[in-house]
């Protein structure tokens, strides 16, 4: 069997894989929505939905390290990646193992892509499509609930010492605006790095300090308050922004809590 990823590589499946190895947290947590648990074998030690999978499963890394020894001997059908994750390197090293499917997400769509992509590959279409429908429908009862707002203006920190935010083409930023808000810079790319006497902050009306990659606390709301007196600072779970597994059931709920 041929499939094709999100980098338009084609991947060569004799059969339906029953050993995957996945080395994305919210792809594993998709895989697990999908009744796949049985069929993991190693993920990472990120990897923490459920919370007793790592108890259960062989820890082969991060998302930015590997151990390739561990991923060889479990002997995997499969081994699941995301371009933005996981580096060209892993990938390289990873293809005499098994064959390698990367996920590449900017939107929500490419996240119901992906669905569908694992529905095929794992033959769990119908459960694929269950989870893209209570997306949809929690998505459209949200969006009917705030299309009266106005967007408020909002600068999302991801990382300190550089300070670095998350800007334009990447998923936190669709997800910002799902959520009923106006990305401050939007006029930049990725993940910039910025200082704390940015013009652009100078117009923002909500601060967000993510809690990861960058596990932001209450003690950094207390030290940007120095710089930002009258500023809203806020931490909010970066799960909810920037996971784009079968965790988006969840995030309009969340978002309902931050936006009104």
């Amino acid at each position: 069997m041929t499939f094709t990823d999100q980098l338009n590589r084609q991947i060569n499946i004799q059969e339906t894989p029953k050993r995957i190895v996945s080395l994305v947290p919210s792809q594993t947590e998709l895989l697990i929505d999908l009744g796949l648990g049985d069929s993991i074998f190693g993920v990472t030690k990120f990897c923490t939905h459920p919370k007793e999978l790592k108890q259960q499963k062989t820890i082969v890394g991060g998302t930015k390290t590997i151990k390739i020894d561990k991923i060889k001997d479990l002997k995997p059908d499969i081994i699941l990646c995301n371009k933005e994750e996981n580096s060209f390197e892993i990938v390289e090293s990873l293809k005499k193992i098994a064959p390698i499917h990367i996920s590449d997400i900017y939107n929500l769509n490419d996240a119901f892509e992906l669905f569908e992509m694992y529905g095929d590959i794992f033959k769990v279409k119908e459960k694929a499509n269950l989870i893209i429908s209570e997306i949809k429908k929690e998505r459209e009862y949200f969006q009917n609930k705030i299309q009266s707002l106005p967007k408020r203006k909002a600068a999302y920190f991801i990382w300190k010492n550089p300070w670095m935010v998350a800007a334009s083409n990447t998923f936190v930023d669709v997800m910002l605006s799902e959520a009923g808000f106006k990305n401050i810079f939007t006029t930049e790319t990725r993940y910039p790095e910025v200082s704390l006497d940015h013009s652009k902050l100078k117009e923002v009306e909500v601060i967000m300090l993510s809690s990861e990659p960058f596990p932001f606390k209450e003690k950094h709301i207390k030290e940007l308050k120095h710089s930002f007196p009258k500023k809203e600072i806020i931490l909010v779970d970066g799960e909810m922004f920037s996971w784009y597994g079968s965790r988006l059931k969840y995030v309009y709920q969340y978002f309902e809590i931050l936006s009104l």
